[in-house]
């Protein structure tokens, strides 16, 4: 099909240059800054970076080992204790955020928050106590976090890799080339259920150890052979976890010295003849983590074992590292969202000209109705451009299947969050509005909405340019004021807006059709 193009105001915009930053007695660098809050299963962990030079220099971080995996009942309900926890440690990041200028902040979840049922109500108090959105990621976008913060810290462009992640609920795998990401997997295994399953109460036997490395092979081995097919010339470890682990065998010379198998083996044995986690003094790592050590350590041996893995490196780099680069390509106009709808409309074989075409029209009606969020527009244009996505799946319904893609495809880049509205804009772009009737209750969606039903009509109509000559507005009511004669021109769209407005009718809003005096 060709690169695709996409219209023209379809990037996120980049911030404005730097001015001086004096606020509240605090002097700040002229130099872009940024924060990344991770809200892991075993610590929440916050960086604050500047872009020098090409390279994200940390000058802030800040660690709370809050446990909140720890809180997940048997029921994968959160502990009203550990809500409270994680709040008061976002209210604590939020005091050390506002001593920053900064020029863009996120704030990623991973797996505790993905399986937690009572997210919902949590992640509110969340947002509100650090005054930033939190976007509960998938495991492969942890994992393509993880992969370009290493990335970004090894700077070798032509290196062929393999990164392993162990964190408290899940566990990534991500080989690539250079900054270029190749196979991404996440497995539902980390430390915490790891450890409460196979080494409860702290006791370690030889059998559960076996046992436990074996369940870790269990996991990745239908994906071994792709992973070895890829090859590497370098494997790293980037989690918390396994650096304990190499910070172990390293000051305590255990095995080799080294992050090797025969080293691995040979700290599993040191923990199986000690019996309990208790009974662990080496230094290199806290009392209170060693059980999440053992968990961490039958998984790291059983993923080596089952990839063929036998030597690695630690390293201090991985999601926090990666959203700064993020969030440094976005403010520079490389945002990965936009790759990911190209890749996906490749995918799905979706014709660019008429996306484009939407897309344009769309962003311009959009305009025109005054929205007032403008994080909006750029959800929008993404829908437009997938807008025909389910025509590979069928023309009946193309709209429905559609909107299950949008939401459910892996798109690089995206939350989950940004998936669902981007798929209920899709999935409203024709037939009746009840389907979206949630989506409506908010203006700036139901704006959304509208410039995309509309555009769609004028583009299957071909009267691209001549949709400049209409005047919308939406408040409470739509009014759509074209120009004297212009129906008589287009019979065909004359048809489709009583059709908008019998649909409109039925959510309760009034749609008229007005000609200009």
């Amino acid at each position: 099909m060709g690169s695709v193009q996409m219209p023209a105001g379809f990037q996120t915009r980049a911030p404005g240059p730097a001015s001086a930053r004096y606020t509240g007695g605090y002097v700040f660098s002229d130099r872009p800054m940024y924060a990344a809050v991770d809200l892991g299963s075993n610590s929440f962990r916050l960086h604050i970076g500047e872009a020098v030079a090409g390279q994200i220099h940390i000058v802030r971080t800040a660690r709370d080992p809050i446990r909140l995996a720890a809180g997940l009942g048997p029921d994968n309900m959160l502990s009203q204790e550990a809500m409270d926890t994680a709040v008061r440690c976002l209210r604590d990041f939020s005091a050390i955020l506002r001593q920053h200028r900064l020029d863009a902040v996120r704030v990623v979840a991973t797996n505790t928050l993905r399986v937690a049922r009572n997210a919902d109500l949590l992640v509110p108090r969340l947002e509100e106590a650090i005054g930033y959105p939190v976007e509960i990621i998938s495991g492969e976008e942890e994992g393509r976090l993880i992969y370009m913060g290493v990335a970004r810290a090894l700077g070798r462009p032509d290196e062929r890799r393999l990164v392993i992640d162990i964190g408290g609920g899940s566990t990534e795998i991500i080989s690539g080339a250079g900054d270029a990401i190749g196979l991404v997997e996440s497995f539902s295994i980390g430390t915490h259920p790891h450890s409460a399953t196979y080494f409860p109460g702290g006791h370690i036997s030889a059998d559960a150890f076996e046992t436990a490395v074996n369940a870790a092979r269990a996991r990745v081995e239908d994906v071994a052979d792709q992973y070895r097919a890829a090859g590497w010339e370098g494997v790293y470890g980037s989690s918390g976890t396994i650096r304990a682990i190499s910070e172990v065998i390293t000051r305590n010379g255990i095995g080799d010295g080294a992050m090797s198998l025969p080293s691995l083996q040979a700290l599993r044995e040191r923990l199986v003849d000690l019996g309990h986690v208790d009974a662990f003094d080496l230094p290199g790592v806290k009392r209170e983590r060693v059980i999440v050590m053992a968990g961490g350590l039958a998984i790291l041996i059983g993923v080596m074992q089952e990839l063929g893995v036998n030597t690695m490196s630690a390293i201090n780099a991985g999601v926090r590292l990666g959203v700064l680069s993020d969030l440094e390509l976005r403010a520079n106009r490389l945002d990965r969202r936009d790759q990911a709808i190209q890749d996906c409309m490749r995918r799905f074989g979706i014709d660019a000209g008429r996306a484009a075409r939407t897309a344009t029209i769309a962003a311009k009606l959009f305009d025109r109705l005054g929205p007032q969020d403008e994080t909006v527009k750029p959800h929008l244009l993404r829908a437009s451009m997938l807008h025909e996505v389910g025509l590979s799946v069928s023309h009946t319904g193309a709209h429905k299947h559609a909107a299950y893609i949008v939401e459910h495809a892996d798109l690089p880049g995206f939350t989950a969050r940004e998936q669902r509205l981007m798929s209920a804009i899709v999935l409203g772009q024709k037939g009746n509005l009840r389907k979206v009737r949630e989506a409506l209750a908010v203006p700036d969606l139901a704006k959304a909405v509208l410039a995309l039903r509309l555009a769609a009509v004028f583009m299957h109509a071909r009267i691209d340019a001549e949709a400049d000559a209409l005047r919308l507005r939406m408040k409470g009511r739509i009014e759509i004021e074209t120009p004297r004669g212009w129906l008589r021109q287009h019979p065909t769209v004359a048809s489709w807006f009583e059709k908008e407005a019998a649909a409109w009718g039925e959510v309760g809003v009034n749609l008229q059709v007005v000609q200009a005096v």
